[in-house]
């Protein structure tokens, strides 16, 4: 009866699979949408320049758009990340990864502590493009707030160095 209950068990593990496939079905999407906001901002700035218009936010709104892709493909990297990761450590070891030089082995994933930093790595990085996408639209009425704009910056960029320097050791 142990044994049975054990190999149940055991093979269980194969749930994951179901995270692995709709991890893998998200980033896909999200690289999609993504890249559909590059043309969509793309087009919007050919079609100011062909038209000669000189829309009040023009700037602001094609550096918006280009930075909301990029934060939904790091979102999507997260994703891949997490189905990669998963698959190892659950299911089997990726061949494909094996066989590549350490330097090219981003993928690679051996326990679940090495899965979490990766993760978070990039979704601090969401992080950080996302609060430039909000900084664009914000309006400052004073001193006092552009001096809070610049501790937020100041402690992102302390924070990202930081993160650096973990991610060395």
């Amino acid at each position: 009866m142990g044994q049975i209950f054990e190999s149940t068990m055991w093979k269980s593990r194969f749930l994951v699979l179901l995270a692995v496939l709709f991890g893998l079905l998200g980033a896909i999407v999200l690289f999609v949408i993504a890249s559909m906001d590059i043309f969509v901002v793309a087009k919007y700035a050919f079609d100011t320049i062909v038209t000669g218009a000189h829309p009040e936010n023009f700037h602001e709104d094609l550096v918006s758009g280009i930075i909301g892709a990029v934060d939904l493909y790091l979102i999507a990297v997260v994703m891949l990340i997490f189905s990669f990761g998963i698959y190892e450590l659950f299911i089997s070891p990726i061949k494909h990864i094996q066989e590549m030089q350490d330097e090219q082995r981003v993928l690679t994933i051996t326990s679940l502590d090495q899965l979490k930093d990766k993760i978070a790595k990039v979704i601090v990085m969401v992080l950080v493009v996302n609060f430039f996408q909000r900084v664009l639209h914000t309006e400052y009425n004073g001193a006092l707030e552009m001096l809070y704009f610049a501790l937020a910056v100041a402690a992102l960029s302390v924070g990202l160095y930081f993160l650096g320097k973990v991610g060395k050791k």
